[in-house]
């Protein structure tokens, strides 16, 4: 159980694809998004409390033993390397072709997030209210549905106690420890 404090903070992150390119347009990416991202909370003891996949970036509501930027660029790492071997796989040479980094000098060839994420310390549940909120209010403020809980990439249905049992990622919102 975790619990939201100035001793044990909460953070929304939000990361943006590289030249914000609409890699999740498609159900399917946004699919192996939210596959990777549960590998990567399995693997590397993180916990996701709340978070919604949007066409060119993803916001997330996290916590881990982790430093903040581990957990980032441990997410990252695994989304990135899952999502590009789906698109090799799928003959996505266009989608590549625009990931493909210009710096020859890196140790990889694709890049498809931003390098700058945002990050946001949340350290009262209020706060953490209206985080969620927002996250979750994205897809209808982009147009993409009328009510949030009819966009499948985002946890507002465990949020609203609307969860289907196919839902794209399961969260930790009930690990939240509430006062």
């Amino acid at each position: 159980m975790s619990q939201v404090s100035r001793d044990s903070p909460f953070y929304l992150l939000t990361t943006v694809t590289t030249r914000r390119l609409p890699i999740f347009r498609t159900p399917e990416m946004r699919e192996v998004y939210c596959k990777a991202l549960a590998e990567a909370r399995r693997s590397g003891g993180i916990e996701v409390y709340a978070y919604v996949v949007m066409h060119d970036h993803v916001h997330l509501i996290t916590n881990s033993t982790r430093t903040i930027k581990d957990t980032l660029r441990f997410i990252n790492g695994i989304s990135a390397r899952r999502l590009i071997d789906h698109l090799k796989a799928g003959g996505h040479e266009t989608s590549l072709r625009k990931l493909r980094m210009q710096d020859k000098g890196k140790n990889y060839k694709y890049s498809l997030w931003q390098h700058h994420p945002h990050v946001f310390t949340i350290h009262g549940e209020d706060v953490l209210m209206q985080k969620i909120g927002y996250l979750h209010l994205n897809p209808v403020r982009a147009g993409l549905v009328d009510e949030a809980f009819e966009y499948r990439h985002s946890s507002v249905r465990f949020w609203t106690k609307r969860a289907t049992d196919d839902e794209p990622f399961v969260t930790d919102h009930r690990l939240i420890l509430w006062r």
